[in-house]
Parts: structure tokens; sequence; C-alpha cells
């Protein structure tokens, strides 16, 4: 059987690739749910790795559900209704509990469609990079159901409330210069320059010491709740910790030295 997640770690640098090209890489099932759960764990567990990099196999980057399975009784849909509440909790909803609690950062290379779930699944990743041949759409009213995995908390905190209100309503598609022009990724690159790109990028975050971009990920992730006090608050507690680390000491020494800095992690 084809491990439905591939997984390559090298520099510091984690690619997970969802690997269900026949299929579009639906992210729904509960194997590809524990898979990403278990590797994104164990990533953020790894001070050693200091970014993920997040893509799908083929011609989609996923596709959400499973459509095939989305008849009564099939998937997480279950006859009894609290029952299927219940599969929402326990299945798919772990991705965004997951990805709102890890520190460490995660770029989502996104090679082609990703389509509700798939879109969704965009958004809670940190950075997203977009090939030519990307789409997004929060199609879910066109099945006659709702973002049952956070899109509607994850999706107006990346484009905004009208931006998210225009798609869930209406479920369009956008290209990749339209996700560009309205912020849901931050670059448009060439199909075959996608996963440079991306790891060029992850070069550059991995480069940096690896408590202090933890620190700031968290710091970003809780300003979209947390007041200003409370923020200014973390931000000081974070800062007497970072003027700890031997990293920190390395950089004042490298700067004055003028030489690169070599982090550890410590």
């Amino acid at each position: 059987m084809t491990d439905i997640l591939l997984s390559e770690f090298s520099d510091g640098i984690l690619t997970l690739t969802l690997n269900q090209p026949e299929a579009r890489n639906p992210i729904s099932s509960t194997a590809m749910i524990e898979a990403l759960c278990e590797a994104i764990e164990r990533a953020d567990a790894d001070i050693d790795c200091r970014v993920v990099i997040l893509t799908g196999a083929g011609s989609a980057f996923s596709t959400g559900g499973d459509i095939a399975t989305m008849r009564l009784g099939g998937g997480l849909n279950d006859p009894c209704a609290p029952q299927t509440r219940r599969n929402y909790r326990s299945g798919i909803q772990r991705l965004p509990i997951l990805f709102e609690s890890i520190e460490v950062p995660v770029i989502a290379a996104v090679n082609g469609p990703a389509i509700g779930a798939g879109c969704d699944l965009t958004c809670m990743c940190d950075i997203r990079i977009a090939s030519e041949k990307a789409k997004f759409a929060e199609s879910f009213v066109k099945l006659g159901i709702v973002p049952g995995d956070g899109g509607a908390w994850l999706l107006p905190r990346v484009v905004g409330w009208s931006k998210a209100s225009e798609m869930a309503f209406t479920g369009q598609m956008l290209n990749a210069a339209q996700a560009l022009a309205c912020g849901l990724v931050s670059q448009v690159v060439a199909p075959e320059a996608l996963m440079t790109e991306a790891r060029n990028l992850a070069e550059q975050i991995a480069a940096n010491p690896p408590h202090a971009v933890r620190m700031a990920k968290r710091l970003i992730r809780e300003s979209r709740l947390a007041s200003l006090s409370t923020i200014l608050e973390a931000s000081a507690a974070a800062q007497a910790i970072c003027h700890t680390t031997q990293d920190h000491a390395e950089a004042v020494e490298a700067f004055f030295e003028k030489r690169q800095p070599k982090f550890t992690g410590k």
C-alpha cells in the first residue's frame, strides 16, 4: 500500500506531501488525519525541525473531503446526527486545533486546486505560496453543507470578513492571481519553481534561532484574539527567555565580529 503521506527531512526542513493523487488528496479520512497529526506533532516536538512544508502529490493540493463518502452513512456522515457531530470533533476538527497549537512554522506550497477543506487546510498554515495552477474555493455550499473544519473561523482571519463571506456564500473559485490579490497567498510562482521557492523561504526561516522563531509565531497567533496589553506582557516574557539563550549571545557576537552566526537551538 502506498504511503498516504510522504515525509522527507533535511537541513531542518520537513516536507510533507499528501499522497493520494488519484483521489486528488482528500484529507477527511481517519487514516490521513492520523498521519498528518502524527507527523506534525513529531515535528513540533523536535527543535531540530525548523520549518514544515506541506504540499500535494499530482495535480491537486487537496480537494478536501471525499465526495464519494458523503452519502448518508459514509465517512463522517452518520444516520445519527449526534454521532456525526462526534465524528467531526474526533476527526477533521483535530487538524485546526493542532495547527493552532503548534509552534513550528508551516508553509503551504499549493501546487494545484485547494478546495473546501483543502482551502481551509492552507489557511491553517502560516504562509501560503501558490503555483500558477493553484485554485482556491470555500465551496461547501455547493454541496449543501457548511465548513465543518473551522473554515468559518480561519478564512476571515486570512482574507478579511467581506472576502471570506463572498467566498463562503457563493462557493466561487479563485485562481492564483485572485488569491494573491486578496491576501490568501503571499506569492505566486511558476509550477516548476514552486518547491524551489518554498524551500528557499523555508531555508531563510530555518537559518534563524529556532526558539525565537517559535515564540514569534506564538505571539502572532495569540495576537488575533488577545488585547494589546496581553500581547505586550507575553512579548516581555518571551523576550526575557530569548535573552538567556546561547543563540541570542551568538547573534550579538557575530554582529560585532562581522560574521555569519551559527545557531544551535540552545
